[in-house]
């Protein structure tokens, strides 16, 4: 069938321009259709994706845009939800190679590059009690890049320490290949020399908007609340020489100005002694009337939440008593915290807190706690509205998340006007939500686009919503951006020529109006309501994911193929592919999904760890694995399963004659093997892999503690020294006296974990079934806890006996064990003096890392977790199936372990062990070892 306009064809010619400008430019369907989509509702598909390496190709990229007339977009985290991450030119991925974080005095500063997240950033600058300004919500996953390009701020930040307010200097590449550093002494001079008509153009409009009393009237009042609309005008009232000006302007300029290569922040102090309470009143005006008291009082944050908030927070399995038992009608809440450097501060605010609260309105009696659990409910609660009405949301609509900012004397009206238009409109189960202190709310609809009657229903609540805001003197948008959605009504918000002179600027620094095309300023009245998103129903593993990108940082195959975001979307685009019949494009996104979207999946989960509303993509993946398996495979892998023991012996003895002999000939005799039967089939061998383990034992004992199930990794790997885990976590507890046996058959079990993430679903129901019996048998049915020495196993265990029904059989791993039942009871060590560990990604999905790091201490007087740690991807046999996958996925962290240049090296998975070591050249160890041999085991 022929190609359907599902993807527009490339033009050969321009391609090549910029193939030449960039050596990594990505032209299949793949790499365009994946980009298309961000976290906006906004979908426009790039004619490719170019990865730029650094600076040089930026403005090589650049050049190729000006000559072939083609217009580019800058992307790092695509979190940003107004539409200004997308083009249907060329996208240019500024996040890959821009990660570079340096801290400056002392913490005092940070010089960063536009791909580091603002929790990459902040994780550097805890040592030093400092943090970044911009506070924004989405920091897990957000970049530098877009905090500059949409003048970030957040729940604590107000417009006092926002990005526009903390950034001291940035490097700027101009439209032209221009680059400046405004930073340098002589910024203002170089640029008056290589750009003499933006310098000459900066200092005219400065002094056309300062001669206007009017213009200068409406900046002051629209930039004392949050505004992120249009350009930053008031670059022009506070900055006098024109570099500064130019910078102030890029700030929230949403990419359509300049690349910002690199930013400078003034760092603030972190203020760790806080406490959090949630204030119920009867109505929102007695909330927003409370507001004026409230900041008064000193409250760093005071988050609104509406009634229909509070119906959703109740069904919270972590809602507070006192919320569950309200009656909601017309209530509201503000969700409050002190911020203090010290306790002494703290305490000096909490003795005056009852003082405050006698004056309010309140419908129940208020408390604020210290208490750091509670304390994480009660933002629980708070962040995960978006989740409970974005996941919840009906196949195939989309989550809108919609932000404005008015007076805070104009909230109350505000927020009873928008409740009115959500029954008006027929928006049901919206929620209204946000940073008070700051007049700043968010608002969520839920909307289906290939409704024309639907999307007439937007249009006019859009419209009204419009009238709405300004009639109250606030902003159309606070923190997320103009994008595409509002950059029709930038016009109504700033007047004629306010607005004339944000083309003017647009005009002076893109003459060619090549950056960001359509985003933050339009001619287009109606370009708000085009490229709109629709959401295909997919898999009812993913069909929930509102592609906001959360997931990506910490996916270990963001670098080399796919993110979970972009292989939930590319689902999308298959289904929208197969609904429009273009069966071309159908064939060449499963050809290209195969190794992309599959086979380089680690299915770790730690996307779900990231996600708002909790996707696990490697459900997915493990699913599609199953229905791709063959039948030869399922009977050959269930096979295994029913006599694992000689199996994994056999394993094991293969790596040792291979350890035996010269590398050259196991390694060409794998590759020759994934040559016939392919990459995903046949592991590849490498020097780095150790010799075989050994098989392992079966204890008895009278009266044991605990049930050892130790992981048949031991015996097809063998270990780093003389004995591995399973001997050094004997005689820890044989040092405290801790008993412990083992099934009968421990020599023939398996955790289950190489079938399930394979899909080998008939091998694994073998497993289970024999692994439940056994367990239930050597527990005693569940009275006995289970301890396994692999942490990815003790995970695949309890999901086991969980899939089995065996859920009163309780698995812990032999890290926690340790720490919990062996490490009081032993004797001080010869501690090494200094340990780097690799925390796994079952260690984290566990809740162990604390465990891990005490045990760690109690082996070394030092003890480093790199700030880049992550998933190595090794996965099972996953790193020697795809080598790539590992390379890629480990090698931020490694050079942490470079850095830290620690003595021994340890984590608590012997796969994973495997890893870390070909990662870094050094010997990765279970961590038990390292405190057994410091006790002179």
């Amino acid at each position: 069938m022929a190609r359907t306009d599902t993807l527009a064809p490339l033009d050969p010619s321009i391609i090549a321009a910029f193939e030449l400008a960039c050596a990594h430019v990505g032209t299949r369907a793949t790499d365009r259709l994946a980009g298309a989509h961000d976290a906006s509702h906004y979908l426009l598909t790039p004619q490719a994706v170019a990865i730029a390496e650094d600076v040089a190709e930026v403005s090589r990229l650049l050049a190729a845009s000006r000559a072939q007339r083609v217009p580019v977009t800058f992307r790092s985290g695509g979190t940003s939800l107004s539409g200004q991450a997308g083009t249907d030119g060329v996208l240019i991925d500024t996040r890959r190679n821009f990660r570079r974080i340096d801290v400056l005095d002392g913490g005092l500063r940070v010089r960063v590059q536009p791909g580091a997240t603002v929790r990459a950033v902040n994780a550097r600058l805890v040592r030093h009690g400092r943090k970044l300004g911009p506070d924004p919500a989405s920091e897990i996953a957000c970049t530098i890049g877009g905090v500059v390009a949409n003048n970030s701020s957040g729940m604590s930040c107000g417009t006092h320490a926002n990005t526009y307010r903390t950034l001291e200097s940035a490097v700027l590449v101009l439209p032209s290949g221009t680059v400046i550093d405004t930073g340098a002494d002589d910024a203002d001079v170089v640029l008056a020399e290589r750009e003499p008509a933006i310098h000459d153009g900066l200092r005219r409009l400065r002094d056309r908007v300062r001669a206007n009393p009017e213009s200068v009237a409406t900046l002051r009042r629209l930039h004392a609340i949050k505004n992120t609309m249009g350009y930053g005008l008031n670059s022009f009232l506070d900055h006098d020489d024109p570099v500064k000006i130019l910078e102030h302007l890029v700030i929230g300029s949403e990419g359509t100005l300049a690349f910002v290569a690199e930013a400078t922040f003034r760092t603030l102090p972190t203020l760790p002694a806080m406490a959090t309470g949630l204030l119920l009143f009867g109505s929102i005006a007695d909330a927003t009337a409370s507001l004026t008291t409230l900041i008064e009082a000193g409250f760093a944050t005071i988050e609104l939440m509406d009634a229909a908030s509070l119906r959703v927070a109740q069904q919270d399995p972590e809602a507070t008593d006192e919320l569950r038992a309200l009656d909601v009608a017309d209530h509201a809440a503000l969700l409050v915290e002190y911020q203090e450097p010290d306790a002494d501060s703290l305490a000096a605010r909490l003795a005056e807190a009852s003082a405050v609260f006698a004056t309010l309105p309140l419908a129940a009696p208020a408390t604020l706690t210290t208490d750091p659990v509670i304390r994480a409910h009660l933002w629980h609660i708070r962040k995960g509205l978006f989740t409970a009405v974005a996941g919840a949301r009906p196949s195939g609509t989309t989550a809108l998340l919609e932000d404005i900012a008015v007076p805070v004397e104009r909230l109350n009206q505000t927020c009873t006007a928008l409740i009115g238009m959500f029954a008006k409109h027929g928006y049901e189960g919206s929620v209204i939500f946000g940073h008070a202190k700051d007049g700043n709310i968010h608002f969520l609809i839920n909307e289906r686009f290939d409704d024309p009657d639907n999307l007439a229903r937007y249009e006019a609540f859009t419209e009204e919503m419009v009238e709405l805001v300004l009639s109250q003197g606030g902003t159309l948008k606070a923190e997320h951006g103009t994008g595409r959605i509002m950059a029709p009504f930038v016009h109504r918000q700033y007047g004629d020529e306010l607005y004339d002179v944000m083309w003017e600027v647009k005009r002076l620094v893109d003459p060619e109006m090549l950056l960001n095309v359509g985003v933050l300023l339009t001619d287009d009245p109606h370009a708000h309501t085009k490229h709109l998103k629709t959401a295909p129903t997919v898999e009812a593993e993913v069909d929930r994911c509102v592609e906001c990108g959360y997931c990506e940082p910490v996916c270990p195959s963001r670098d080399l193929t796919l993110t979970p975001r972009e292989r939930i979307v590319l689902r999308r685009e298959l289904e929208r592919a197969r609904d429009a019949g273009d069966e071309v494009l159908v064939r060449e996104l499963e050809k290209e999904y195969g190794y992309d979207g599959v086979e380089t999946c680690a299915v770790d989960g730690m996307c779900q760890t990231a996600c708002p509303v909790l996707i696990n993509t490697g459900d997915l993946v493990r699913r599609l694995r199953a229905e791709n398996q063959n039948g030869l495979a399922q009977a050959g892998w269930k096979a295994a399963a029913k006599a694992w023991g000689p199996v994994s012996s056999i394993g094991g003895v293969a790596l040792s004659v291979a350890d035996a002999v010269p590398t050259a000939l196991p390694a060409l005799a794998t590759r020759v093997g994934r040559g016939i039967l392919g990459a995903d089939t046949v592991p590849l061998y490498t020097a780095d892999l150790p010799g075989g383990g050994s098989r392992r034992k079966v204890l008895r004992t009278r009266e044991p503690v605990a049930v050892y199930f130790s992981s048949c990794t031991t015996t097809m790997f063998g270990p780093v020294g003389a004995d591995g885990v399973a001997e050094s976590f004997l005689r820890l507890c044989e040092r405290a006296g801790v008993e412990l046996s083992t099934p009968d058959d421990i020599p023939s079990l398996c955790c289950g974990t190489p079938w399930k993430s394979k899909g080998l679903t008939d091998g694994y129901a073998v497993m289970k079934a024999k692994v439940a019996a056994s367990l239930h048998r050597a527990t005693d049915g569940g009275r006995l806890p289970v301890v396994c020495d692999a942490s990815s196993c003790t995970e695949g265990l309890q999901i086991l006996l969980d899939a089995a029904g065996e859920r009163g059989i309780r698995v812990v791993d032999a890290v926690a064990f340790v720490d919990e039942h062996v490490l009081p009871h032993l004797p001080p060590a010869q501690r090494v003096a200094s340990l780097t560990l690799h925390p796994t990604c079952s260690s984290h999905h566990l809740g162990i890392v604390d465990a891990l790091t005490r045990v760690a201490s109690a082996a070394a007087e030092t003890v480093v977790i790199p700030e880049d740690w992550g998933c190595c991807a090794f996965a099972g046999d996953r790193g020697m199936l795809h080598p790539e996958l590992t390379a890629s996925a480990t090698a931020p962290e490694a050079a942490g372990v470079e850095a830290a240049a620690s003595v021994a090296h340890a984590s608590l998975n012997r796969t994973c062990e495997l890893g870390m070591t070909r990662a870094t050249g050094h010997d990765y160890r279970h961590v038990l070892q390292v405190l057994d041999e410091a006790l002179g085991g």
